[in-house]
């Protein structure tokens, strides 16, 4: 077997490698490339998206199809991206086509209520016991609804979020995000950095930041801001620095912190729920919090969002004390594509699948890495996972802060000049599995990762 002597990464090779397949990339997206020039007419940007314009440049998808699409120069790949974990449906499942084609012919807006909803709200109780729902159109408006759930509750106006993760595009939660190391301050106490221009710091004065896995941190936080705290947004795993999970005892604690100060937990399960198991990281990891936000999969690939809470939570909703409401909530298209997608394809023994592929998956990197001596290591559970790049085992954000990104956008490049997608280039090398993928398919990925470990390892 293969062995370093150290966990560094010659960055030299690694660049000359980022400007080798760069090179092979680019003629292979001319439409995509030409394209954005005419979109940039009259469309900022010439993308929906600024992280649809990631490097090296936009991709434009013409279609997809269970677990390929194919973008507009006519390339096809097996797709790991998934619409950043949406799609574990696959792309046009027909079950969810025929859903959605039956309700669009019945119409497609009223602003009123459908019959779907006890459905998805039974089943969504079913998955991660919190007895009440209410229905958005995102993750952002899942998060943005938890907060105002929590300081209504309370009267308290202070959030404690998690160092490193993302809530969604709002001015409540958006801080902290991926801070740049020269501004984050001592870990102790993080300085609460805004992710984008224009966030107050009014908001930003409301939000105390903690690093992930730190019990401690947080009941600091309480003894430091007695009774100002309405509560704590956390993703039960992380999943901004690669996939990054809870330590033994960590997310219960962080209840019996919260309730012991009059605050309330709510679990960001935009990305985990109904990926990591049917009951989503709730399930896996045995912690009922008081409040969960869920998005992407579960609305099969339509606009989505779901706030579930206890009905100590709900009460001034239920009360007609707090209006939460959305002229999109609970939209037909949507309540039917999700009915189908909770209640037809993501079922119990598509999670055995997915623990099947997800295995066959670790197994195939952890051997590239074993034999190339890269310095990695892998993460995940379900239909999430990643490979991390180093040698020690990633807690909290600052510990994969200093990972430098060349390395996860070279993987990426490799991936992409040989027919995989992957979600644009973060600080790790991150995937989703959707109900299509095999073990074929995970066989392809992994040929593609040890042509990368080969190469920037120097075997």
């Amino acid at each position: 077997m293969a062995t370093r002597e150290t966990a560094e990464f010659d960055l030299d090779l690694i660049d000359h490698l980022i400007e080798r397949e760069e090179a092979e990339l680019e003629p292979k997206r001319r439409a995509s490339i030409e394209y954005r020039a005419v979109a940039e007419r009259h469309v900022a940007g010439g993308v929906a998206s600024s992280w649809q314009a990631s490097p090296p440049h936009a991709i434009y998808v013409d279609h997809g199809q269970g677990n390929r699409l194919w973008d507009i120069d006519g390339n096809e790949y097996l797709d790991f991206h998934l619409g950043y974990g949406a799609m574990v449906v696959g792309h046009a499942h027909p079950t969810i086509t025929e859903a959605i084609v039956k309700q669009a012919a019945r119409g497609t807006h009223f602003a009123q209520p459908t019959k779907d909803l006890d459905v998805i709200g039974e089943n969504l109780t079913e998955r991660f016991t919190l007895p009440l729902w209410r229905f958005c159109n995102s993750g952002t408006e899942a998060t943005l609804e938890g907060a105002r759930l929590m300081r209504a509750n309370t009267g308290r106006d202070k959030l404690i979020k998690i160092e490193g993760t993302y809530h969604g595009h709002h001015d409540s939660l958006m801080f902290s995000v991926a801070p740049p190391i020269e501004d984050i301050g001592p870990r102790e106490h993080p300085v609460t950095v805004p992710q984008a221009l224009g966030l107050p710091q009014a908001f930003a004065d409301l939000v105390i930041v903690v690093p992930f896995n730190d019990v401690d941190a947080v009941r600091r936080a309480f003894e430091e801001h007695p009774g100002e705290i309405a509560g704590m947004f956390v993703e039960p795993a992380m999943m901004n620095c690669g996939v990054i999970l809870p330590e033994d005892g960590y997310l219960a604690n962080l209840k019996e912190l919260c309730h012991a100060n009059g605050a309330y937990l709510a679990f960001d399960e935009v990305k985990t729920g109904a990926t990591l198991a049917y009951g989503g990281a709730t399930e896996v990891f045995s912690v009922v919090p008081d409040i969960i936000c869920l998005a992407k999969a579960i609305g099969g690939g339509l606009p989505c969002g779901a706030i579930g809470a206890t009905r100590e939570l709900y009460r001034p909703v239920l009360e007609d004390e707090y209006d939460m409401a959305g002229t999109f909530n609970g939209n037909p298209l949507t309540m039917a594509a999700s009915r189908a997608a909770l209640t037809e394809v993501l079922v119990g023994d598509v999670y055995d699948g997915f623990n099947r592929i997800d295995g066959a998956m670790k197994k195939g990197l952890r051997a590239v890495i074993d034999e190339t001596g890269l310095p990695a290591y892998v993460s995940g559970v379900g239909a999430k996972g990643s490979v991390i790049y180093s040698t020690k085992p990633v807690r909290e954000y600052r510990d994969a802060v200093g990972i430098d990104e060349r390395i996860s956008y070279l993987a990426w490049l490799f991936q992409q000049n040989r027919g995989v997608f992957k979600s644009p280039w973060t600080k790790q090398e991150t995937w989703t599995l959707s109900v299509w993928h095999t073990e074929d398919d995970v066989a392809r990925y992994v040929e593609n990762f040890a042509e990368f470990a080969t190469a920037v390892t120097g075997d």
